[in-house]
């Protein structure tokens, strides 16, 4: 009985529409987008009511009507202060940009562009030459070009070269990554089949060889870019790969996953693939992605033999795997920083690899000082992340807040909650903030939001 009263007391929306409130914001928006959220907040009502739950006044619809139009208007995806010490955080985007990307981005996004028309001639050009000199130059391939990402890259390289053929990967390499990539799907999606050969700790040579027929077409390495074996293993080098499959007339694939262009053992980490040495050691194709290591906008970058290379342009999959003009802008921006040997100074994941200690435990000091006694500095480790470097991390410094896990775990709640969300991580009831994975121009976003949190 009482349902049934409440239902019937629930107002139409035409007496909502009448509303002050509501009047006042009927100017600015479309009517039936109003008429829409006005239905959506109706019919939770309705739910709450048949649910147990008493029937919300006038007042409270409207308000909830009102919150509800600003949610829909507002965008979902923004920026956020990563301190969670986790530099290439695929949950977060990945890597930042640096400055003179995102301004690249923009120019090429502010209104046309010379995308697919040669300048000289006024006829059609090709989107290719505004990045494949570049990458040529930088890693000393024969060819070049970008795709969406690199998964879509991989996908391309098999379907135009390996279809209905056979390549053969070590059992151990046939991996999955992030988003349930794996290594055997990509293999039957392209049409190409799969042929596994050693165990998953050890193969040698030989087993390449043995497996080798008449429908073979390739060898592939597929780095295994998320996690690491140890103990007893025995692996197939690429310069071993490269050599058997000139013996037998092969191509050889290469998927470096995030790939490198800087030797990461510079900076006191482990040794990550470079392409430079993909390339040089004769691989025919060598696929990485855009927006790890490298620190650019997401893509696919795909570099090799021009013969094979040209293959994948003309392939109609390239079309569907194109890039668009501003992330094309964007990584010719990054290259660029390497080829100037500025990337260390101007790429954010390298400015964050190759930060001293030193800076990150003054800056660690500073945002504890700014709490008072709410927070202490302590040691910690970086993790690189994104698929790069499994295992590999760098110390830093850490600002700690303890208090219970019910306490941290509202403050790290209402961190994310804030206009510019902060992302820490908290382990042992404790929250952990690392300046290493935060810009230094955001160390200000970070103390305001820690201060206005503890203080309340």
């Amino acid at each position: 009985m009482r349902v049934n009263m409440e239902l019937r007391n629930l107002p139409g929306v035409d007496k909502i529409l009448t509303d002050k409130r509501i009047a006042v914001v009927a100017g600015k928006y479309p009517h039936d987008l109003l008429v829409s959220v006005i239905r959506e907040q109706l019919e939770q009502e309705r739910l709450s009511i048949i649910g147990g739950k008493a029937g919300a006044s006038l007042d409270g619809i409207v308000k909830a009507v009102l919150g509800g139009l600003e949610a829909v208007l507002k965008p979902t995806l923004r920026r956020v202060v990563n301190a969670s010490g986790v530099i290439l955080h695929t949950n977060l985007g990945r890597a930042p940009l640096s400055r003179e990307a995102i301004a690249a981005m923009e120019e090429a996004s502010r209104g046309y562009a010379n995308l697919e028309i040669d300048m000289g001639s006024g006829a059609r050009g090709s989107r290719h030459v505004h990045i494949e000199s570049l990458l040529c130059r930088l890693t000393g391939a024969e060819a070049a070009f970008v795709v969406n990402n690199n998964a879509s890259g991989v996908l391309l390289g098999l379907t135009a070269l390996a279809r209905r053929k056979k390549v053969i990967v070590s059992r151990g390499q046939a991996v999955e990554i992030g988003g349930g990539f794996r290594i055997p799907d990509v293999m039957r999606q392209s049409g190409a089949k799969l042929v596994e050969v050693g165990t998953t700790n050890c193969t040698y040579a030989r087993d390449f060889e043995q497996a080798i027929d008449e429908s073979t077409v390739a060898l592939m390495r597929v780095h295994s870019s998320n996690f690491s074996l140890v103990g007893y293993t025995s692996e197939v080098s690429l310069e071993e790969l490269i050599v058997i499959a000139k013996k037998y007339n092969l191509i050889v694939l290469d998927d470096l996953g995030s790939g490198s262009l800087l030797d990461t053992t510079a900076f006191g980490l482990a040794p990550e693939p470079m392409v430079q040495q993909s390339v040089k050691a004769g691989t025919s194709v060598t696929f990485f992605s855009g927006d790890k290591l490298l620190g650019g906008p997401q893509a696919g970058v795909i570099v090799g033999s021009k013969e094979y290379v040209e293959k994948l342009k003309k392939h109609p999959l390239a079309r569907a795997a194109r890039i668009d003009k501003m992330r094309l802008a964007g990584i010719a921006a990054t290259l660029l920083h390497y080829l100037k040997g500025e990337a260390v100074a101007k790429v954010p994941v390298w400015k964050m690899i190759a930060a001293p200690l030193k800076e990150i435990d003054k800056r660690a000091g500073d945002w504890a000082k700014a709490l008072g006694g709410e927070a202490n500095v302590v040691d910690g480790q970086t993790m690189i992340g994104g698929g790069s470097l499994p295992g590999g991390s760098l110390p830093t410094k850490l600002v700690a807040i303890g208090g219970g896990s019910k306490k941290v775990q509202e403050i790290s709640r209402k961190l994310r909650l804030r206009e510019v969300p902060v992302i820490g991580r908290i382990e042992k009831d404790r929250l952990l903030l690392d300046p290493r994975t935060v810009l230094p121009e955001e160390d200000e976003i970070v103390v305001r939001a820690l201060s206005e949190i503890i203080k309340k």
